[in-house]
């Protein structure tokens, strides 16, 4: 009975080490924020340069030609927002596909929270967005989800919850 139960520990044990080590990392799922405000008197005061790499679901709609939106910021209202990322002309947010964007904006320190704002009639999955800065370490918020119409939707992990950094 005794090596019953240490066999059964010890697959018990390895068990949750494989399921934390494959958790996804953040620890909630993306929400809509339908009071979410854009800090635009800090808009143009841009002397920070971000990398934004957004990756389109596999499982999206082929194309969009929804207009796209981006914001994201720190936990002391230092907040970066790029306005119409998309262009269906240049075969923007396809399925399966990573775009990259150079945006500029306000300097932060740790981003802590992301919202991606759609409009329009399409519909699109970001599987993931990374934001790379000169100032702060590289932070991947996973989505894995259709993106509401006509709201804020994503995460603001500020208040002391995990955030994937690279």
């Amino acid at each position: 009975m005794d090596k019953m139960r240490k066999a059964l520990l010890s697959i018990l044990t390895f068990a949750i080490i494989i399921a934390f080590s494959k958790a996804n990392p953040i620890a909630t799922e993306p929400h809509a924020l339908e009071s979410f405000k854009l800090n635009e008197t800090h808009q143009n005061q841009g002397s920070c340069s971000y990398t934004v790499k957004i990756k389109t679901s596999c499982s999206s709609t082929r194309y969009t030609r929804d207009q796209i939106s981006l914001s994201f910021g720190d936990a002391y209202g230092n907040q970066v927002y790029a306005p119409r990322l998309d262009d269906p002309s240049s075969r923007t947010f396809e399925r399966c596909s990573t775009d990259t964007f150079e945006i500029y904006g306000p300097c932060t320190y740790r981003i802590c929270y992301l919202y991606l704002y759609r409009n329009g009639y399409d519909g699109w999955k970001p599987d993931k967005v990374t934001v790379y800065g000169y100032n702060t370490k590289a932070v991947t918020f996973y989505y894995d989800t259709f993106i509401p119409n006509g709201i804020w939707y994503g995460f603001n992990l500020c208040n002391g919850a995990a955030v994937s950094e690279a």
